[in-house]
């Protein structure tokens, strides 16, 4: 057990992080769950998907069925006869900047998280081809965080720009995920099971990566091989509680019978074939099995935590302090070695507009400024918070760490924490610390990561 201060607990936090990382990566999550190699009266094997994974999911993919089949992708020859067997092909899209590249599927970038005309035509490209599928052929598509974005292919009538205008308000509004992604699917001809539809009569699996609490299949990346349970008139409602202005255009989409989507009815949605490969509470046990290694005891607080970022940070506060003061949640005065509190989930930032909203950082920057503020420096608590995605929000940055002496060192250059969270500028307070982290691009995501280290 370290001698705790700023540099080992930086150190025990940081390869914390790296541990929930490596819990959750395509490569050792999705293997254990594909099916079997096709043969030839199989048909095709066609692979699409969308995500920040998705790339990562592809070339995992690739790795899995050579091995199977006993050959190396090492040279052309290894590689065109493996191929011969799977008669695998696809296309994945991916933000940019998180391309791996592939053997035989094809890796497409596109914006995120406001979609872009790449995206679109991405989009269009794979409803081209997974159109024409007999019933011998099947289809695997790899999804994940960012998908709803990485494929805004918009319905018939509506155009780009007006999907992009009512993405950035949703976002701005600190609406929750499940809501944004439901309107974002009676606004596409690819999301809400309409993937699905166009696969027919092709077999599908789907083999998710879930960046949503509670892992609801249908939500993430706007489920567009799944069967959907929204409907239209949740999507205007949810559009006008958050005051969000319609085009007329869209209103009168959203009010006709096509912006409905498929439901659990149809036969080719009636019984899904999708599997959760890594999820939140992965990455946290991930973490907290390599914690309890070091000697360290550990909580999981939840895998599913929702609500404004910094509000979950003040609670979080007055809990680490009453452990630090008070013992372990079991009541014990005479603590016996550090505890970790580990959390997941997906927090909101609500922007109200103004010079109060014109601050840079993310929701785990924010949790984490908000948690540092109300541990007023406390020796004994270090933390960590961060996007298992590797970016926080608009910034480059993962996350961040907060350290006992954080408000000390950002006061002595002139930074104040209060007024700091209050222009929503976490990300200039912990660079004035010289404690954001970063990561670039983890291909994966699970949402939020936060931890607690009380000494």
């Amino acid at each position: 057990m370290p001698t705790w201060n700023r540099h080992s607990a930086d150190v025990f936090l940081r390869e914390l992080w790296a541990q929930a990382l490596a819990a959750v990566s395509a490569e050792r999550c999705l293997p254990p769950y594909l099916p079997a190699v096709p043969t030839q009266k199989d048909g095709r094997l066609l692979v699409i998907g969308a995500g920040k994974a998705a790339a990562a999911m592809a070339r995992s993919l690739e790795k899995h069925y050579q091995a199977t089949v006993g050959s190396e992708l090492s040279t052309t020859f290894s590689s065109q006869r493996v191929n011969q067997q799977l008669r695998l092909s696809g296309m994945v899209i991916v933000p940019y900047g998180h391309r791996v590249e592939c053997a035989w599927i094809q890796v497409r970038e596109a914006s995120h998280p406001i979609p872009d005309a790449a995206g679109s035509e991405a989009a269009r490209e794979m409803l081209e081809l997974v159109r024409g599928l007999s019933a011998h052929d099947s289809v695997i598509c790899l999804l994940s965080g960012g998908g709803s974005a990485l494929m805004s292919l918009p319905a018939e009538g509506l155009t780009l720009e007006q999907k992009q205008a009512i993405n950035r308000a949703l976002l701005r509004s600190g609406a929750r995920i499940h809501e944004i992604n439901c309107v974002r699917k009676h606004l596409s001809a690819i999301k809400g099971g309409r993937l699905a539809l166009a696969c027919e009569p092709a077999r599908v699996w789907s083999f998710i990566i879930s960046d949503v609490a509670g892992d609801d299949a249908s939500i993430i990346a706007s489920g567009p091989t799944l069967p959907d349970a929204s409907t239209t008139v949740e999507a205007l409602a949810i559009l006008r509680h958050c005051q969000i202005d319609i085009p007329n255009k869209v209103l009168e989409y959203l009010q006709s019978p096509a912006a409905e989507t498929p439901k659990a009815n149809l036969p080719s949605l009636h019984n899904p074939h999708y599997q959760i490969v890594a999820n939140a509470r992965d990455a946290l046990e991930g973490a907290a099995t390599w914690a309890r290694q070091q000697g360290v005891r550990v909580e999981i607080l939840s895998d599913c935590l929702e609500g404004e970022a910094s509000d979950l940070g003040y609670q979080h506060a007055s809990y680490a302090r009453s452990l630090a003061n008070q013992g372990d949640s079991c009541g014990s005065v005479d603590r016996q070695g550090p505890i970790l509190l580990l959390s997941g989930g997906e927090t909101t930032v609500t922007l109200s507009g103004g010079d109060q909203s014109e601050g840079r950082g993310g929701r785990n920057t924010e949790y984490l400024l908000s948690l540092c503020l109300h541990l007023k420096g406390d020796p004994r608590i270090y933390a960590l918070a961060a996007d298992t995605d590797g970016r926080d929000g608009s910034e480059a940055n993962a996350g961040a760490l907060c350290f006992p002496d954080s408000l000390l060192v950002a006061a002595s250059a002139g930074v104040n924490a209060e007024t700091s969270l209050a222009r929503h500028d976490a990300f200039t307070f912990f660079e004035t610390t010289g404690d954001l982290l970063f990561s670039g691009p983890s291909l994966t995501n699970v949402n939020d990561f936060r931890a607690i280290l009380i000494v």
